[in-house]
């Protein structure tokens, strides 16, 4: 969400008070609902809209300039609101007649689809409620077309009744989702920026690689793919860590085309970095029926290969440009950051032991956010106290709670929170800590507002797949035009992915996409996860593709470069991006889907190499520049190592070792770059 777009500052308090409560009490109420359950989940859904909508109208102005006009921005915002009290209070009612509308039930409902729709207007622009508008189109009118598109045709209470009154319209699975963890996980990234965990992340990639050959972008690479296991947003990793790199890589002699498409190619991948990953993976989660768990392993090889291959591109450009690090003693001491601000990774590491256990996205959202308000609070107090012993004993008492955590019950959590807030109220700078926490609710509220009004508006779809089955019709060509062929179906739906992403955000563009492209793979024999991971890796790679590449436009006004040529220089560094679902595909051992470790490590091996081939090619540099042939030669190594077959493996490894073998035979007498 851009800050112009709202008319506000990026400073919670700075906001207008109205709308600074509003925020406020949207985040206690999602607290408060994970934390207890006091609502169903029905009324928690609308609830969450109608917040949602509330905070769109009072923040975005119908032209995208300004504020918007108060008094329609409270009509139209209330409007919403009362939309969800509605379903709260007339909850029994809506059940009992399910199906059988009244006037009333009607009313309600069509306006609760014309705000979503306006809502999502002003907060990502046209296209996704157009192409929303056009399945809408399909429900009403579908009996009229010809052939296989046809249904038997839909009233518009029929309708009404799926959108906005079912669990397969607007308050479908991706708003379940977004009410629930989405909503945690963006408040845990937001207490851990506000708390200094950016700066932590920065001065550690600085210390350890910003003297480096090519460091200030390698610090970039690095920066970003730890952001990522907090943030989960691309877009938003482009704009914190990207002030930051761009201006330094550009400074360093980076061109500023290369050093935003650096920034955005790595601030994407913070979506399929574990353990948080982005906003997508809880809903495949949710929609697949696996433990995230299973999202978030298969996906942690081809993010750490995904990362590997930027760091590998960024370094062979260095060395091709003769781009230097910055002096040893201008980097900061990685250890001494780490030292400062310690304490911040213990929720991290808490949350990625429980996510990896087993434990549900909820339960571990909820201990993580509560975990680090306590290690933020406690923090403030204990710098207050002189005695080494006193912070040595607040340590181990703080380490104690995080060991017992499981057995207290969620009461004595807030009972602990609630003693930690009373104590900093009356500490010297305690309040200024409170104030932080404070901002910290509000700042996620505010990032919430893009991802949840995506997952409300794509609910249309959803609603009017299932209602007309029109899904079994897409796969159906998909496979009729590949013709039973694996890679032709692949590259259709990569196609359809990179098309789509266009115009919408990923979550929208992963819904659609795996509602169509999903089953016809899973028809094709592609294991069900690595299915859903091949459409959410393209619609990521889709906001770097031109000619909207909503992640490198966002970094253009940074790199004062024009959005398509770091477009241009984001799909060449992100070259893993297109390769690894591929072979995950061919050999789903690179996404973990195996009990064999060799597999596994065979296929991780297997495709580091391939990616590492191409990056070479398309640098066209090594130890010295690449000849016309050696690319080609180059080129076809990787190319057979994608494919999984015995044969083709022979192949590639044998063209890798005469592509390096004469190589670095040719090398001997040329200068070679410096390391």
């Amino acid at each position: 969400m851009s800050e112009n777009n709202q008319g506000l500052s990026a400073n919670p308090g700075e906001w207008p008070k109205a709308l600074f409560f509003v925020a406020l009490l949207f985040s206690i109420f999602q607290i408060t609902t994970a934390a207890f359950h006091p609502v169903s989940s029905q009324v928690l859904r609308a609830v969450h809209v109608g917040f949602l909508l509330l905070t769109v109208f009072l923040s975005f102005s119908i032209n995208g300039k300004g504020r918007p006009w108060q008094p329609a921005a409270w009509i139209l915002g209330l409007a919403g609101m009362g939309t969800a009290i509605y379903q709260w209070v007339f909850e029994a009612d809506l059940i009992y007649r399910s199906g059988d509308l009244t006037q009333m039930d009607m009313v309600v409902g069509l306006v609760l689809i014309a705000l979503v729709f306006e809502a999502a207007r002003r907060v990502m622009g046209i296209a996704l409620p157009i192409i929303c508008a056009l399945f809408l189109a399909y429900g009403l009118l579908g009996q009229y077309l010809p052939g296989d598109l046809m249904h038997r045709g839909y009233d518009l209470d029929q309708l009404v009744n799926q959108l906005a009154y079912g669990t397969e319209g607007l308050y479908g699975t991706p708003t379940y989702v977004s009410a629930t963890y989405i909503f945690l996980f963006i408040l845990f990234g937001a207490f851990l920026e506000q708390a200094g965990m950016i700066k932590l992340f920065t001065d550690f990639a600085m210390g350890l690689f910003g003297h480096k050959v090519g460091g200030p972008a390698k610090v970039s690479v690095v920066s970003s793919a730890l952001m990522g296991t907090i943030t989960g947003s691309g877009v938003a990793n482009v704009v914190t860590t990207g002030q930051f790199t761009i201006p330094l890589m550009k400074r360093f002699g980076y061109r500023s085309a290369f050093a935003g498409g650096v920034e955005a190619t790595s601030s994407m991948g913070s979506q399929i970095m574990p353990p948080v990953m982005g906003a997508v993976a809880f809903i495949m989660a949710e929609t697949i029926n696996v433990p995230f768990f299973e999202v978030a392993k298969a996906a942690l090889i081809p993010a750490i290969l995904y990362f590997g291959s930027v760091f590998w591109m960024v370094h062979l450009e260095a060395r091709r440009a003769n781009l230097h690090g910055l002096p040893k003693d201008q980097c900061p001491n990685p250890w001494a950051a780490v030292k400062e601000r310690w304490y911040l990774l213990i929720p991290l590491f808490i949350l990625v032991y429980l996510l990896f256990s087993g434990r549900t996205p909820l339960y571990s959202g909820m201990v993580g956010l509560a975990l680090t308000a306590i290690v933020i609070l406690g923090s403030a107090i204990i710098m207050r106290v002189s005695s080494t012993g006193m912070r040595i004993a607040f340590w181990v008492a703080l380490g104690l709670l995080c060991a017992g955590f499981f057995q207290m019950g969620i009461a004595v959590v807030f009972g602990v929170v609630a003693l930690l807030v009373a104590t900093c109220w009356f500490i010297k700078g305690g309040r200024e800590t409170l104030t932080v926490c404070l901002h910290a609710l509000v700042e996620g509220a505010r990032h919430a507002v893009p991802v949840g009004i995506a997952c409300a508006l794509v609910g249309v779809i959803i609603g009017v797949v299932s209602l007309t089955g029109v899904a079994s019709t897409f796969a159906g060509y998909i496979l009729a035009i590949g013709q039973d062929n694996l890679f032709l179906s692949l590259l259709l739906t990569m196609l359809t992915c990179l098309v789509l992403g266009m115009g919408i955000p990923t979550i929208p563009n992963y819904i659609i996409t795996s509602s169509i492209a999903a089953p016809a793979l899973l028809e094709l024999g592609v294991p069900l996860v690595v299915s859903h991971m091949f459409v959410f890796y393209f619609g990521i790679m889709a906001d770097l593709t031109p000619p909207v590449a909503l992640a490198c436009f966002a970094a253009a006004p940074i790199a004062k470069e024009k959005g398509l040529k770091i477009s241009l220089w984001a799909i060449r560094i992100a070259i893993a991006g297109f390769i690894v679902p591929f072979m995950a595909v061919y050999d789903p051992a690179l996404m973990m889907q195996s009990d064999n470790w060799l597999a596994i490590i065979y296929a991780l091996f297997k495709a580091a190499v391939a990616i590492g081939l191409w990056g070479v090619v398309f640098t066209g540099f090594l130890n010295f520049k690449l000849s016309w042939w050696e690319r080609l030669l180059g080129f076809a190594a990787g190319a057979s190592l994608i494919l999984a077959t015995p044969a083709s493996d022979e192949i590639g490894f044998a063209l890798a070792a005469v592509f390096l073998g004469q190589h670095l035979w040719r090398a001997r007498n040329k200068p070679v770059a410096a390391l």
